[in-house]
């Protein structure tokens, strides 16, 4: 259902060491950049998340709303995790099992500098 989804921050320089090293952990990629811009998706293709230059004006979304993104596998939900830490962002849940969420899902919760909520989340048996 969902085309992009974008993400106002206070400083873009700040924001893309941090989406930079978290995504990268997830395998993610910058797909585009300008000024005031980036724009983050699979390698080869376009973007699914960016983040935009808002200044003082930068708010996140309050309690309820989050970002989940998909992992490739549980070990790359725990490197999204400590890259997540390194570069400024929060624990919001350590990886791990989830299972009221289901018997297979592991994520990472975060809160970037700005305030947003992203979790990393992979819904499947671990990997041999």
């Amino acid at each position: 259902m969902l085309h992009h989804i974008s993400l106002g921050v206070a400083d873009l320089q700040r924001a893309a060491a941090f989406y930079d090293a978290a995504l990268g952990a997830l395998g993610y990629v910058r797909a585009w950049t300008d000024e005031t811009a980036i724009g983050y998706g699979e390698p080869g293709g376009g973007d699914k998340l960016a983040i935009k230059q808002r200044g003082a004006d930068a708010l996140a979304p309050g309690p309820g709303f989050h970002v989940a993104l998909a992992a490739p596998d549980r070990e790359s939900v725990a490197r999204f995790h400590a890259a997540a830490l390194q570069h400024g962002g929060r624990d919001n849940g350590p990886p791990g099992l989830r299972p009221h969420y289901g018997p297979d899902y592991h994520a990472a919760f975060v809160i970037d500098p700005d305030g947003h909520a992203i979790e990393a989340v992979v819904n499947s048996p671990p990997t041999e």
